[in-house]
Order: C-alpha cells, then structure tokens, then sequence
C-alpha cells in the first residue's frame, strides 16, 4: 500500500482556493466586445473549491472572456433529479455515472456524451483508508478493518453514492475484482459489523470522522486530501487493491450556449484545467497533463467495469429488496431506502 501525506504547497493552493466566490453567487466575467453569456453549472458539492477556481482561470482566457456563471452544488443524485424535474443546466457535473445516464434517459443529455478520449469522466479519484493522524493503530490494510475492536465510519449506501464506491472497493479487493463474490460479502458482511454508524452522506461521515468518532474512515482520496487542506488531523493510506472514482460531466442538449459551455470543458480537459483540478485533490483523466502532483498508482486499481458495471452492480448489489448488500445491512439493522436499479443515492 502507499501511504501519504499532503504537501504544504497543496495545501496553501487549496486553501486560497477556498477563498473564492461563494456557492450559488454570479461569477462575472472580464471585458471585451463580445456579448456577455451566462452559463449554469449544475455540480455535486465535493468539487465546489475546484469549480470556483476554474471558473476564476477560464475567464482570464480568450474563449472565457465575457462569460458568467451561475453554480448550483448539490449532493450528485439530488442535482441530477433537479435537472430532470426542470432545473436549468447548461453544464451538468456529477459523482456517479448512473447520475448522468438518468439525464440520457430523460432526453437533457446526448446520447454520445461518453464517446471523446476521457470517455465523459473530468476527474478520477479512488478510495482510500484515512486514520487519526500518525495512524495510531497502524490500519493500513482491508484485513485490519475488520479486526476486533476497531471502529470503521462509512456513509449508508442506500442514501450515499460515496458509500457505494466505498462498499464496491472494499468488495472488489477481497472478492479479486468479482470472480470470488462469497469471498467479497463475507468481507463486507464483518466490516459493516465494525461500522458504528452510517451517515446519510460522504461529507457528513468525514465530519463524524473528524469530531472523533471512529479509527478508520474509508474515503475519497479527493476527500481526504480535502480534509488535511482544511487543518484536520488525519492520515490515508492507499490500498493495494481499490476502485477507481470515475465522475462524469456533459453540456445538456438544452443548453442556450453550447459553444461556450463546450468551451468550458475543453478548458477542464486542457493542462491548465486538470492541474487545477489535481491541486484540489483529484487525479487527472486527461492522459499526460502536467499537474506537478503526483498520484499514486495501487498495483491492484479496478474499475466498475471489472465487477460489471453500474446497470448489473446497482441490481446485484444495491436493490433494497434483494440486493446482497441490502440483506447484509438489514442483517446489522440498518435501514435500506427503495431505489431503482438505476438510479443513484446521493454523493
């Protein structure tokens, strides 16, 4: 496993970061002949700082010039509804792919949004193990997760699609991606056992997690890194074996400005664009791109793919009537909230 610790440069870019213009606020553009646009940016809530910054660096270039904002930053499957009940969305940024394929459905969002070289995913993360700073138990590994007396915090996966990319993590390394499921929910099985509580969301356990309670938290690197540039006291470890987080992003087919909110994601995809994203904490889809930060790579890393992908996953798994892991958190007494195969929990 590789463990580690964020840089101070990392952690000062982020925390300038965070300085910028608050959730929901205009953000004006620069001068120029051009006619001002808006555009609406509908996003889960984890990328907010990175979202702002981008905004900030695209309207310092020549495509971005004379173009506004209007953010939205929400939990994933809550945008993604808002979007489909009507919320207007220029641009939609989300968590989970299922978020996305729900707007495809619904007509708001090509059918080929996932055909260009990142396949539709801006950003990539993976799961990681965070402890209490100097890892005083020494949890570094799936195994010691599930030792006695050690106090593991996750999110609900029947309310959190964060808690979904933990669960299948965690799944897949003790199933050996999928070909040993028995293996896998026996795991899963002992380490909810070791869940003292789950939250309804990612944000809201890494809060549990920071007020105290628990020795472990499993987590998004992003969130992780998060955590250490706000001053919290913690470590992470990346396992050996882990998912990759793949989160998607798309122009809606409504958009009254597509030229330039295409314009916005090739500036996400651009250098400049992931470097920004990577300073945040997230590791880039665009092949080659220059951060200056350096990921680790887990020689064990799988994909969605590799157990299935989110349609066949969400029904084995994920229905709250017959899903496996629906039965193994009835078994630990917690509540399961009826969903569609595919449709997504909140991030």
């Amino acid at each position: 496993m590789v463990t580690r610790r964020i840089l101070a440069g990392l952690a000062a870019t982020a925390l300038a970061t965070a300085a910028l213009a608050a959730c929901g606020d205009d953000t004006s553009g620069g001068g120029g002949d051009k006619a001002e646009v808006t555009l609406s940016l509908v996003a889960y809530s984890t990328p907010q700082a990175a979202y702002e910054a981008l905004i900030k660096a695209f309207q310092k270039t020549d495509a971005g010039k004379n173009i506004k904002f209007k953010t939205s930053f929400g939990a994933s499957g809550d945008q993604s509804r808002a979007v489909a009940a009507g919320l207007k969305a220029d641009i939609v940024a989300l968590s989970l792919e299922p978020d996305l394929t729900r707007l495809v459905t619904a007509g708001l969002v090509a059918e080929d949004w996932n055909s260009g070289p990142t396949k539709g995913f801006i950003t990539d993360s993976v799961v990681v193990i965070a402890t209490r700073k100097g890892n005083p138990k020494g949890l570094k590994t799936w195994d010691d997760l599930i030792k006695p007396g050690v106090e593991v915090i996750t999110p609900n996966p029947f309310t959190s699609g964060g808690a979904r990319w933990n669960i299948l993590a965690a799944y897949g390394a003790k199933a050996n991606k999928g070909a040993d499921k028995a293996a896998g929910l026996a795991y899963i099985d002992s380490l909810i056992g070791n869940v003292p509580v789950q939250d309804a969301s990612a944000r809201a356990s890494l809060q549990t997690f920071t007020g105290g309670k628990g020795d472990a938290i499993l987590s998004y690197e992003n969130e992780a890194i998060f955590a250490q540039q706000h001053n919290q006291e913690l470590d992470y470890t990346v396992p050996d074996s882990t998912i990759l987080i793949e989160n998607p992003i798309a122009v809606a087919k409504n958009s009254e400005h597509p030229a330039e909110a295409k314009a916005f994601l090739d500036f996400l995809s651009s250098e400049a664009g992931q470097k920004i994203f990577a300073q945040n904490g997230y590791r880039p889809t665009v092949s080659g791109a220059n951060t200056g930060v350096t990921f680790p790579t887990p020689p064990g890393l799988f994909t969605i793919k590799d157990l299935g992908g989110w349609s066949a996953v969400n029904k084995e798994f994920f229905d709250a009537k017959t899903g496996s892991i629906a039965l193994i958190e009835a078994k630990h007494g917690v509540a399961t909230v009826a969903a569609s195969p595919s449709a997504s929990p909140s991030k």
